[in-house]
């Protein structure tokens, strides 16, 4: 176990030292500024637009509670979190797969929280890191259900698979995958109490989500159904090409590929060569079905990002671990510590790499640094015109439409467009003309500052961190 134990806590560390240095994704600020107006004391879909599930948004609120609003306190949180779901990934082998012992848990530790896309995805105030730790709890607990005949589990599976579907659509499918094997996989006098229960806990999971529903149906329906369905693509011609380059990613990713390999060799040792009885192999079936349905599920999302595809990573990984054992015994290794050591030698190379190419990519200091600016030059209570990250920074309440900066793309009709609280552009562009806003801080490009006339309609101007900063209006004080 010591192996195990050092491979978890060494990675559980850099999980957190990434967190508070380099991690930062565009859309995170988005997601903090929700959970700060939700603290604040308003509501996702009735009082601002939320194109997502709550779940995550009120964990973050929760959290800005008790740690302020600091997005230091989240991203630490949000690091442990994905190593408690990568660390419990990894346990499930412990009582199934003896053969390597802690090398095959390590193997699942390196594969898993080494991966690129968990190391900058499950660090963030994003639903990643929550979502991640939910599913892989959900699978433990479907799992142990039927093992143990315990219905208890059954409840708590749904409820852990509910709140995962609450806290961000990317895991949509996991319920259902879960309960349909959980339905097969019980015994004919059990396929009726133990789904019953899984579906209890899923809906007391998503009560939050019908509590706002049952205020305001038009709205929820808009923000968590329609927009994903009708409005994502808006104002993205290449959106198509984007996809297919998603689709074709893991050919240039040494990490998936080897995931990919490994998997279909644990998968064919489970099935061939294991000798394991039914029950054993239908649990690490199910790993294979997981992924599978997480990623034709996301694969459907338009636009996709190869993020999306993290939430099958840890069951991969537990496929993998086991192929790591079949390709070496297929070529005569029966000590475990050099197959292991390379793979996940390979597998933290990649990572290196990827921490180093992004160590100049824009980050929460520099956002920082800009949000530090606007409070010097912006009075209290002027109007400002700016980013997700820099209202929740500066601790300012955005104008009603501000709150997600992506919705403004939107060309809705006006009813619509007020009733779901998203202001299009041109009526921003109205209001920057019409020096609405004391201060504009963008972070688009300089053809974006051009179109508006920013350096006409603003006397002062400041560039930092590849953002700029107006203020000083020229037709006077707004």
């Amino acid at each position: 176990m010591a192996l195990f134990v050092i491979c978890s806590a060494l990675l559980g560390g850099v999980l957190v030292w990434y967190s508070q240095t380099y991690a930062f994704t565009w859309d995170e600020g988005f997601h903090l500024l929700a959970a700060q107006l939700i603290a604040h004391g308003k509501k996702p879909y009735l009082d601002f637009a939320f194109a997502q599930t709550p779940l995550n948004a009120y964990w973050n609120a929760f959290l800005i509670r008790i740690f302020g609003e600091s997005w230091r306190a989240i991203q630490a949180v949000d690091a442990l979190t994905t190593t408690a779901a990568v660390i419990l990934a990894a346990d499930f082998l412990r009582t199934r797969f003896k053969e390597w012992g802690a090398a095959s848990l390590a193997a699942v530790v390196i594969l898993a929280a080494a991966n690129n896309k968990t190391v900058i995805f499950g660090t963030i105030g994003q639903a990643y890191a929550v979502g991640l730790l939910l599913v892989v709890l959900a699978f433990r607990l479907t799992v142990a259900a039927v093992g143990r005949d315990r219905k208890m589990f059954a409840g708590l599976a749904g409820l852990f698979a509910g709140a995962a579907a609450g806290s961000t659509l990317l895991t949509g499918l996991v319920a259902p995958t879960l309960l349909v094997w959980m339905v097969f996989c019980s015994p004919r006098g059990k396929r009726l109490s133990r789904p019953a229960a899984f579906v209890a806990g899923a809906a007391v999971a998503l009560l939050p989500l019908f509590l706002l529903f049952a205020q305001s149906p038009g709205r929820v329906i808009f923000d968590v159904f329609r927009y994903h369905m009708f409005y994502r693509r808006s104002d993205w011609p290449g959106a198509t090409r984007h996809d297919l380059e998603m689709f074709a990613a893991w050919i240039d990713s040494p990490q998936a590929l080897v995931l990919g390999i490994l998997a279909a060799a644990g998968l064919w040792f489970i099935t061939r060569r294991s000798g394991w009885d039914l029950a054993r192999r239908r649990e690490f079936y199910l790993c294979c079905w997981l992924s599978l349905a997480i990623a034709l599920y996301v694969s459907t999302a338009h636009p996709t990002f190869t993020q999306y595809y993290l939430f099958a990573i840890p069951f991969l990984a537990i496929l993998s671990a086991v192929g790591l054992f079949a390709v070496s015994a297929q070529l005569g290794m029966k000590r475990p510590l050099w197959p292991t050591l390379s793979i996940c030698l390979l597998v933290c190379l990649g990572l290196a790499k990827e921490i180093y190419e992004r160590r100049d990519d824009r980050s929460w200091q520099d956002m920082e640094t800009i949000a530090r600016k606007v409070v010097e030059v912006t009075s209290a209570g002027a109007s400002l015109s700016a980013d997700e990250h820099i209202y929740f920074l500066t601790h300012r309440t955005p104008p009603l439409g501000n709150e997600y900066i992506s919705s403004h793309k939107l060309r809705l009709p006006p009813a619509l467009s007020e009733f779901v609280h998203i202001v299009p552009q041109p009526e921003i562009d109205r209001r920057i003309a019409a020096g609405d806003y004391a201060t504009v801080q963008t972070c688009e490009d300089d053809d974006w500052i051009k179109e508006r006339k920013l350096a006409e309609l603003y006397r002062q101007k400041a560039e930092l961190a590849e953002c700029a900063v107006f203020w000083d209006w020229a037709g006077g004080k707004p």
